[in-house]
């Protein structure tokens, strides 16, 4: 299929369809940062580079027909954790580049059949709903049937993080129906401990003395417990930031308005960093898919 991946980061959407058993006769993709479009040219190859969505033009940059459009729009504009400033913030205006494309190619008669657009918990309730209202009214004004489902993905890996999928279908098309997709049954999820590995090594930990310490663990044990620490920041620019009875640990780098929310372990008096394998894990990436950018990229 021609495939075009908007907002792209380091191939989540792409490296899903590869699993599924899908093939890649045109493969565009659409990103910004330096490191994320280093990552995704490694990892597929063959894929055209389109650069900043506001200067793809799909009558010269795309060809002429797209099977399927994928995209994580920008969602600082509409993060519970944000200012949540919606379309006004310059970033929510990006979703109106996606509906670009969509416009020209259904103009040109040749409709993008599919889509699947992602994004957070909180576009649903932004601006009491009238933003999710909006996309909604969009998307089926350019004749596309829409669903939508607010999944977790505690569901299939260890990780919380809740984020609205909107799929669509130009009318017309055979298609089966996609949601609702259940949960698995959160008991069995919880005791599954044969997938748990120790991934930390020494050079992962904090030069500072101050503050608590994340501590290695090769299975789920009564030392590891979370923990309960003051806000404080390492050398390493690692942020801890106290909310409620867990701290969320947040790289220096990324949004304040969209912090990770992972959890720390404490043994002893030290906290470390993330592994980038264990960022792979969390995420549902292979192993090794980051290999090749240094752990700040």
């Amino acid at each position: 299929m021609n495939f075009l991946d908007l907002f792209s980061g380091i191939g989540g959407f792409a490296l899903g369809f590869e699993q599924s058993g899908y093939k890649f006769d045109y493969h565009g993709f659409s990103e910004i940062d330096k490191f994320a479009t280093e990552l995704y040219k490694r990892r597929f190859p063959n894929a055209t580079e389109l650069g900043s969505i506001t200067d793809v033009q799909p009558g010269g940059d795309l060809p002429d027909h797209i099977d399927i459009l994928c995209g994580g729009f920008p969602c600082q504009s509409f993060s519970m954790a944000g200012k949540r400033g919606g379309f006004n913030d310059t970033r929510g205006t990006l979703f109106f580049e996606i509906l670009r494309i969509l416009r020209h190619f259904r103009s040109t008669e040749k409709p993008i059949p599919h889509f699947v657009l992602e994004n957070v918990k909180g576009l649903l309730n932004h601006d009491d709903g009238r933003t999710f209202a909006l996309i909604y009214r969009v998307l089926t004004d350019l004749d596309y049937s829409v669903e939508c489902q607010l999944l977790n993905t505690r569901w299939f890996l260890p990780q919380n993080r809740e984020r609205i999928y909107i799929v669509g279908h130009f009318r017309g098309e055979p298609r089966s129906k996609i949601f609702p997709i259940g949960s698995i049954d959160e008991k069995d999820n919880e005791s599954r401990t044969d997938n748990i590995a120790t991934t930390i090594t020494s050079r992962y930990f904090a030069s500072t003395s101050q503050g608590s310490y994340i501590a290695e663990c090769d299975k789920v044990s009564k030392e590891c417990k979370k923990v309960k620490v003051a806000d404080y920041r390492t050398d390493e620019g690692i942020r801890i930031r106290k909310d409620g009875n867990s701290p969320t640990l947040t790289a220096s780098h990324h949004s304040e308005s969209e912090p990770s929310r992972m959890q720390g372990l404490v043994i002893g008096e030290k906290i470390r960093r993330l592994t980038c394998l264990e960022c792979e894990r969390l995420q549902g990436f292979p192993d090794g898919w980051t290999e090749g950018q240094s752990d700040t990229q």
